[in-house]
């Protein structure tokens, strides 16, 4: 179930676009999402794994106008989800490193 604070990415169109990120927000208004557009995402988390200061996510406001669809940020079928790539990269839970949630 995608709500508050869900994994997740949006693919929106005009101009035409991914953005991964954690879900803030969501009404007949738009979405606001804090996230990162996916062509960035594996510079981001290389970054994060280099313990450089990294390109960071943005808190952004998109219009309903422009949501194509959203999907949840998880494993179909053999392909990881982008989480599971962070995790692999960075050696670390990315809803921990987010704040999401607390190391066990």
């Amino acid at each position: 179930m995608i709500k508050k604070n869900s994994l997740i990415v949006a693919y929106l169109k005009e101009p035409r676009e991914q953005i991964w990120g954690v879900l803030l927000s969501l009404d007949q208004s738009g979405v606001i999402i804090k996230g990162i557009s996916l062509e960035s995402f594996e510079d981001w988390c290389r970054q994060v794994a280099k313990g450089e200061e990294s390109i960071g996510l943005s808190e952004m406001f998109i219009p309903s106008l422009r949501v194509v669809k959203i999907l949840l940020d998880e494993k179909v079928g053999s392909l990881p989800s982008l989480s599971e790539k962070f995790q692999k990269m960075v050696g670390k839970d990315v809803q921990e490193w987010l704040g999401l949630k607390r190391s066990k």
